[in-house]
């Protein structure tokens, strides 16, 4: 009889053993998709941002027309991207254009003065701080997540349960560099 209860022992700590790694796992995903969550926050933001800085700029550049076109269909796909490659490219793209109309601020010196425009120039530095910061953490959850859905013993159960690697949220150095934002006073 005493064999038949260790074989109960055995049976039962591998079960809890796999119910504890699967409960971590279940956190480490939870973790990532509410750090995904706080960048997606960012995103919306900085591109509900977008058609003020465009009609601040307009005041005073009306001719660059294929610029605020440009602006206006990025910003649509950053806001319909549903993937985090998706979003992410759309990010690049997104940036390069904002980077573009802050290049044509600096031409127009009572542009660059206006209350309007300096102030939506502060709110986009504090979301691109935020966003940054966002953008580390879920990063940061995301290599916990894949670090354990990768290692033993965690991948058995995570092939069992159907957890995979989710994927970082990479923008390319230099494309997505924050736009540049000058305050000349």
């Amino acid at each position: 009889m005493a064999p038949e209860w260790i074989g109960l022992v055995l049976v039962a700590a591998l079960l809890g053993c796999a119910g504890f790694l699967f409960n971590r796992l279940v956190r480490l995903n939870n973790l990532a998709r509410e750090a995904w969550s706080g960048i997606d926050v960012q995103l919306r933001r900085r591109t509900d941002l977008v058609p003020n800085l465009v009609a601040a700029v307009k005041a005073y550049a009306a001719h660059e027309r294929g610029l605020f076109e440009d602006l206006a269909a990025r910003r649509s796909v950053s806001v319909a991207a549903d993937t985090v490659p998706a979003q992410a490219a759309a990010e690049r793209a997104l940036q390069g254009s904002l980077g573009r109309l802050f290049a044509l601020a600096e031409a127009y010196p009572d542009l660059k003065a206006d209350q309007n425009f300096r102030k939506l120039q502060d709110q986009l530095a504090e979301i691109e701080d935020q966003l940054q910061m966002a953008r580390r953490y879920y990063n940061g959850t995301v290599r916990d997540l894949n670090v354990a859905v990768q290692s033993v013993p965690d991948v058995i159960v995570a092939r069992l349960a159907g957890f995979a690697p989710k994927p970082f949220f990479e923008i390319d150095e230099g494309e997505g560099a924050a736009p540049h934002v000058e305050f000349s006073r």
